[in-house]
């Protein structure tokens, strides 16, 4: 007989383990699909830093996976201009009661921390390493899955199946769910930097044509770095010696962090917009990446994602998993998250890439309103910091 799971995840890598860690309490047979080999994380797990928002802070804790994090720097301001506009917005965390908006943490050292609780749960079937083949509905009306590992085949089936394996969604694909794509024409690179002024706190943004160059504090004394280039020109980026690797960034970020003085292996991101249609099917679900991946401005990648995990989690916990209504509170709980994150990221990225005189123009006056109404600030602050939509009930701030 074909073994049978209450849910099955499809994808390890950040969304698909928080998902996994935050079902232990519900008592449901779990099963998930990962493509790592055991002992081994998965390549998304690498240096790039990932910069979480408060609300994510408060539900990693709740879960038991903070206290297993070594690399987490507070993030106490943050500092955003445009290469060739007027202005800049600053704001503190103290501004509004915080000791910091959020907390940076490199991905490999959140991948062993997810792996070490990953472990202590209990109700958890891995298959590993193993990849999705397909899926379709059952006679018996459950999702049945096919997977393949170490070139042999096998079915199981699900009440609900979960697709968080990433952008390129096989999942999402074989559910026959469209998305919506869009091409930046940017390439982002990653690497960790030295600089002449240590970190204090303060994670830096500097926009400009061809994406942000950004610094986020570290514990190490390192920055983590995000600069964007122009698509067509990445391989030549890449070619670059460390020396002029480093002047490039000098240039575009300039001297509010000192001298750039030394640099790690760089790694390369192609800034895609992918928007999954729709998010449901019978007895199946997309999370994360795999519903949407978004540009990386305003780093809520994750924190959206999360955010998805944890509202399924709870949906699960007031419908179960066979009743109709289950998926259908589900994504109009996300709708408003959802949306706004994605307006707010696919616009900035577009309206701060744009170089037209005008457009300077009207990116300048609205910086200098935004920096001069606390109101507004306050708002864009409140985003960042997770606080959009329906939130997670993990998510939200314990009251003292």
């Amino acid at each position: 007989m074909e073994k049978q799971h209450d849910v099955v995840i499809v994808g390890g890598g950040l969304v698909g383990s928080s998902l996994a860690i935050a079902l232990e309490s519900s008592g449901l047979d779990v099963a998930f699909v990962e493509a790592a080999p055991a002992g081994e994380l998965p390549p998304v797990f690498d240096e790039r830093n990932l910069s979480f928002a408060e609300t994510t802070c408060q539900a990693l804790a709740r879960l038991g996976i903070w206290q297993h994090l070594r690399s987490a720097s507070p993030i106490r301001r943050i500092h955003t201009t445009r290469r060739g506009d007027f202005g800049k917005v600053v704001m503190a965390a103290r501004e509004y009661g915080r000791e910091a908006f959020g907390h940076v943490v490199t991905a490999s050292d959140f991948g062993q921390a997810l792996e070490t609780r990953i472990a202590q749960v209990g109700n958890l079937q891995r298959y590993r390493p193993a990849r999705f083949v397909g899926s379709w509905l059952a006679a018996n009306g459950l999702r049945q899955l096919e997977i393949e590992s170490g070139g042999e085949r096998q079915r199981v089936q699900a009440r609900l199946l979960v697709g968080a394996d990433g952008m390129q969604s096989a999942v999402r694909q074989a559910l026959g769910i469209a998305a919506e794509q869009y091409d930046y024409q940017q390439v982002l690179f990653v690497c960790r930097v030295r600089t002449s002024r240590p970190p204090d706190g303060t994670a830096w943004e500097r926009l400009g044509e061809h994406g942000p160059t950004a610094l986020l504090p570290r514990l190490d004394r390192h920055y983590g770095l995000v600069h964007g280039v122009a698509a067509d020109e990445a391989d030549t980026v890449a070619a670059l010696d460390e020396a002029a690797w480093l002047t490039r960034l000098q240039e575009a970020f300039g001297w509010r962090a000192g001298r750039f003085l030394a640099s790690g292996a760089r790694s390369r991101y192609p800034m895609l917009r992918v928007v999954a249609e729709r998010l449901m099917a019978p007895r199946a679900v997309l999370l994360g990446n795999a519903a949407q991946s978004i540009h990386p401005l305003g780093a809520q990648g994750f924190n959206l994602g999360l955010r998805d995990a944890l509202t399924l989690v709870e949906e699960i916990g007031r419908h179960g998993l066979d009743t109709p209504q289950l998926l259908e509170t589900y994504a109009e709980r996300r709708r408003q998250d959802r949306e706004r994150t994605l307006s707010f990221s696919d616009g900035m990225a577009k309206i701060s890439a744009n170089p037209g005189l005008g457009v300077s123009l009207m990116r300048s006056i609205g910086m200098g309103i935004l920096a001069n109404t606390p109101g507004l600030r306050g708002q864009l602050a409140a985003g960042g910091m997770g606080y959009r939509g329906d939130l997670p009930e993990l998510c939200r701030e314990v009251m003292q």
